[in-house]
């Protein structure tokens, strides 16, 4: 069983390498990448959108209450950007993003392999992983970092919303905490980095496990479950 892991291991850092080798081609034919990028992204708007602005308000609740009993209300907006910006924004969108588009990748590769339209394109003369793999690996990279940005806004102005609106925090306080205690360098570039980095790994993972596939029903269904 170790054999095989590392063995699988092996044929994954293999496959993401031919998939970067393909983004010239890519960046040719960046139409392709576009077309993907609403099916993995913008489709991923909505779920991520309402999860983000959940999300801000639940942890502006939680951290008025503790922030309370020591008189640092005034602090709840650098509290939850903080929170948001450098760590829950980057993994909660990543989860989402792997249980919505990175199962929908495995599961469409896993039926193409299933049907054999992979191997269709092969007898083209037309290589798959150009075509098929790559377009969509570079299409969720560029979309988790994307989503990433619009749930952590909306989850500011969640947060925003339960500390200002319902639990009386002033307005002017909530915004220049913010303003001047989240350094664009530390916090939200780190941010994006991590993001950038999960991107890279979820569509990665989606991608070679519907590659990979055994070209059965139940094949694609253990297949998506390894994805998420």
């Amino acid at each position: 069983q170790s054999i095989k892991s590392v063995e699988r291991i092996g044929r994954a850092s293999l496959f993401l390498f031919y998939i970067f080798k393909s983004g010239v081609d890519c960046i040719i034919r960046f139409r392709l990448v576009i077309s993907q990028i609403y099916y993995v992204g913008v489709l991923s708007v909505l779920i991520v959108s309402i999860s983000g602005f959940f999300v801000g308000m639940v942890l502006a609740l939680q951290g008025y209450h503790v922030l309370s009993q020591f008189g640092q209300e005034s602090t709840l907006g650098v509290m939850v950007a903080s929170a948001i910006l450098m760590e829950l924004g980057p993994v909660v969108t990543a989860l989402l993003f792997a249980g919505r588009a990175g199962s929908a990748l495995t599961a469409e590769i896993g039926l193409m392999k299933t049907t054999d339209q992979l191997a269709g394109l092969e007898m083209m003369a037309v290589d798959p992983i150009k075509r098929i793999i790559a377009p969509r690996f570079f299409a969720g990279v560029i979309s988790v970092p994307l989503l990433t940005i619009i749930f952590s806004s909306l989850a500011v102005f969640g947060g925003y919303f339960v500390g200002v609106g319902l639990l009386g925090v002033d307005d002017g306080a909530f915004w220049s905490q913010i303003q001047s205690k989240i350094d664009f360098n530390d916090d939200l570039l780190n941010g994006l980095l991590k993001s950038f980095v999960f991107g890279v790994i979820v569509s990665w993972l989606a991608v070679f496990e519907g590659y990979d596939t055994v070209p059965t029903s139940s094949g694609i269904s253990h297949a998506t479950t390894r994805t998420v």
